[in-house]
């Protein structure tokens, strides 16, 4: 007889460019798989030129499918205001448009007060008013097969190495030995 799965609950959230989001939620023991897609518009099946074109209104974002045994969400969440400005509008960093906003998108109740609450909690650590929206989730669209694991697959490409790399140093170094999985 094949052991019991155990339980694994899913978060999307948004927070610039989804290739440095899956490199860093990868790094937090309890997380069992992060899936690079588009969510919080109302295209369906949106394409990565149609969210670069702006045909959409979907913002690039990641499935994280979590244990909550091992990592709550809230903690998931607390994550989230570490690896991006969530006050910078119309982007993050050098990536500018729509589909790099910071946005969490519940999938329930739960999960919906989780997100109202830690974005009050966060609204009291930054000194500029947050622009993180909170939207419900209607459907996760996942990316084109060739964003899926993009920074550990090419992690000398020139965004990779010069975006994502330091980034994830930073958070290897603020998790501590502890944040190993």
């Amino acid at each position: 007889m094949p052991p019991a799965a155990f339980p694994t609950e899913s978060l999307v959230l948004g927070g610039g460019c989804f290739w440095c989001l899956d490199a860093a939620y990868k790094l937090l023991p309890g997380v069992k798989a992060v899936s690079c897609g588009y969510a919080g518009g109302k295209e369906p099946n949106p394409t990565y030129a149609q969210i670069c074109d702006h045909a959409t209104d979907h913002a690039e974002v990641v499935k994280i499918d979590f244990d909550p045994a091992r990592v709550s969400l809230d903690q998931l969440l607390g994550f989230f205001w570490k690896i991006h400005d969530p006050t910078q509008v119309g982007g993050q960093g050098h990536d500018h448009g729509p589909q790099y906003r910071s946005i969490i998108l519940p999938s329930g109740p739960a999960q919906q007060a989780a997100a109202e609450k830690a974005l009050a909690a966060a609204a009291q650590v930054f000194r500029n008013p947050l622009t993180t929206e909170i939207v419900p989730l209607e459907k996760f669209w996942p990316a084109e097969e060739y964003h899926q694991d993009y920074f550990a697959r090419n992690p000398h490409q020139g965004y990779c190495a010069a975006v994502i790399a330091p980034k994830v140093a930073k958070l290897e170094k603020l998790l501590g030995p502890a944040g190993s999985k």
